[in-house]
């Protein structure tokens, strides 16, 4: 997931949050996490077994091998310290350009490979990603009170830092927009839910996914491979007329169109039905539309006209 929006708009907050609305870890995951844990030296003597799922913010400033793990004895990156938790790049162009392609394998994969002269290893790094980036260098870009500053060419540069190969790699592109005085104050009333609700149907979506993939070696809707998603991701005409529109329109990548099916069969896991709806393939491209053709937007913040 990819989180857009201005200072102060809670993006950090919402990270930081996520796991609370995470299913708990299944035994075997708590196995896996302890092991990629010992290795580097971080159980913690009274509490031998992770039984929480991780999650890790390292700084922009950390290399590649810091990320994906290294050294002369090859230790675990940061992206292998989150599996089956939550990695979290808070102001993500600053990250060097390089230190974000390595993780494109990792993410891709779920584990990655550490070779030096004298060894090999590999460590799993099944993790969800999660980034948060401003829309512009001075960060005002969507603010609805405030100007932005920055040329149209520094906003260029400024999102060209994130590649294009690593933005495919990501599911849900999202903005966050700035949070008024009202809502601060009390003064207007929000509705939104307490963690224990939605953690209550994402672990509803997960128990069905469990009992569809019983019988396979996947245990979530993003591990499904290409055999996986042809038959339980089966869209109807409508569905499949909105996907093409939205392909050549968005100009999306076969990854990318394999997602939105992964994605719409979660959106009808978390509804609770069992058959993908032209809604629930509608909402997937809409979390892809949002970054998809950013040269649509004008001037820089407004939303492109919506596919339907």
């Amino acid at each position: 997931m990819l989180m857009n929006g201005p200072p102060g708009s809670g993006k950090t907050m919402l990270a930081r949050a996520l796991p609370s609305i995470l299913p708990p870890l299944a035994f075997e995951e708590a196995l896996e996490t302890t092991r990629v844990h010992s290795v580097s030296g971080l159980l913690d003597r009274e509490t031998p077994l992770v039984v929480t799922r991780p999650m890790r913010s390292p700084h922009h400033t950390i290399s590649d091998a810091g990320l994906t793990g290294g050294g002369h004895t090859p230790t675990p990156g940061e992206v292998s310290l989150a599996h089956n938790g939550v990695l979290f790049l808070d102001e993500l162009p600053e990250f060097k350009k390089r230190v974000l392609d390595v993780l494109r394998q990792p993410l891709e994969d779920g584990f990655v490979h550490i070779a030096r002269a004298r060894t090999k290893v590999t460590y799993p790094s099944d993790t969800l990603l999660v980034c948060a980036m401003n829309p512009c260098p001075c960060g005002y870009a969507t603010h609805p009170g405030r100007e932005c500053r920055c040329s149209s060419v520094q906003v260029e540069r400024y999102q060209g830092r994130v590649s294009g190969p690593l933005l495919d790699r990501i599911d849900l592109h999202v903005e966050v927009p700035a949070v008024s005085f009202d809502e601060l104050s009390g003064r207007k009333k929000t509705t939104g839910e307490p963690s224990l609700a939605v953690r209550a149907r994402v672990v509803a979506a997960v128990s069905r996914q469990s009992i569809r993939f019983k019988d396979l070696p996947v245990r979530f809707n993003g591990q499904m491979g290409s055999r996986e998603v042809r038959q339980f991701c089966v869209i109807s005409q409508e569905s499949q007329a909105l996907l093409e529109t939205a392909v050549k329109r968005l100009g999306l990548s076969a990854r990318a169109w394999m997602r939105c099916l992964k994605m719409a069969r979660t959106i009808a896991d978390l509804e609770g039905v069992e058959a993908i709806e032209t809604p629930h393939v509608a909402e997937a491209i809409q979390y892809r539309e949002i970054f998809s053709r950013v040269e649509e937007r004008t001037p820089w913040g407004a939303q492109p006209a919506h596919i339907m």
